[in-house]
């Protein structure tokens, strides 16, 4: 156990996460075969199997769903120490989390203004959400309602949007309307409950057809699967933008209403940290409004942006 690293903790719960050795290399920033090597190096040194692997999957062993809570605590408090350390040197750094998007310029906007870390747990938008209420994040990039905030004492800004489209069979890459699309909701709360919110409202407000699903298809081969079966258009969630299209499916854009998907940068209300004021700032000046106010487009009632 001496060698233990904690950068190898945050590679295994990386890969737990993402159940993808690829994506969560892109994730860590790190080469593939260098994750798996650290991966191999931390079964070793702990004496157990975390994972099982093939070509095709990749599955927690018995051990490693065990370990895997274990491990996020131990983080968590490793990073509680680093904090607690930073606040005396006087030189405590910003603490992000995010979902699945950030900017594309964050380094450069954010460089002069204060030491940012970037959380190494990528989680939904109501988990990060509830750790920046809890103290556990400084600032998160996510998708939360007016009532989240009032209910976690947070205030937001936006910081992004998406305008979602539909993934569709054939070769018809012409608009569809909105009511003539579906939108599937998963039944796992834990890991889409933003998106199920979203999706629920979408479908009263538009007349899509809401169609429920129990396999984690929101994004993925999955995702793709559950097109071919539904006869119509499927709304594709932020989550799923970077998934490669198979050959045999198409996007077509949303109208009659376009519908947009928001980021917001949230922080608690009592915040009062220069630096973190000063990050949020430097994110969200001169953002605009992204198309989301424009008319023909639709966002949800409780979206903080509307």
């Amino acid at each position: 156990m001496t060698s233990v690293e904690l950068r190898q903790l945050r590679y295994f719960v990386a890969v737990a996460e993402e159940l993808n050795f690829g994506r969560a290399a892109e994730r860590l920033l790190i080469a593939g075969p260098s994750l798996s090597q650290q991966i191999k190096a931390l079964e070793r040194d702990l004496g157990v199997r975390l994972f099982d692997r093939d070509r095709r999957s990749v599955s927690l062993t018995a051990a490693g769903s065990a370990l895997l809570p274990h491990t996020r605590a131990l983080l968590e408090r490793a990073d509680d120490l680093q904090r607690r350390a930073g606040r005396l040197s006087g030189s405590e750094p910003v603490r992000l989390g995010y979902v699945n998007w950030l900017p594309s310029d964050l380094t450069a906007r954010t460089a002069t203004v204060a030491q940012l870390h970037l959380d190494a747990w990528v989680a939904p938008s109501h988990t990060q959400a509830a750790r920046v209420a809890a103290g556990g994040l400084d600032l998160a990039v996510c998708w939360v309602r007016t009532e989240d905030l009032e209910e976690r004492g947070l205030r937001a800004r936006l910081i992004g949007a998406d305008r979602l489209y539909a993934v569709a069979g054939g070769d018809d890459t012409s608009d569809v309307a909105a009511r003539d699309t579906a939108v599937l909701l998963d039944a796992d709360t834990t890991s889409w409950s933003s998106w199920n919110v979203y999706a629920e409202e979408l479908a009263q407000d538009t007349g899509a057809r809401a169609v429920r699903i129990s396999n984690g298809g929101i994004t993925g081969p999955a995702f793709f699967d559950h097109v071919r079966r539904c006869g119509r258009p499927v709304v594709n969630s932020p989550k799923g933008q970077t998934t490669p299209l198979p050959p045999d499916l198409v996007q077509r854009p949303v109208t009659a209403p376009e519908i947009y998907w928001t980021w917001s940068l949230v922080w608690r209300e009592n915040e009062d940290r220069p630096a973190v004021l000063a990050v949020v700032d430097a994110l969200c000046d001169g953002v605009g409004d992204l198309g989301i106010r424009a008319p023909g487009s639709w966002l949800p009632d409780g979206d903080p942006h509307r």
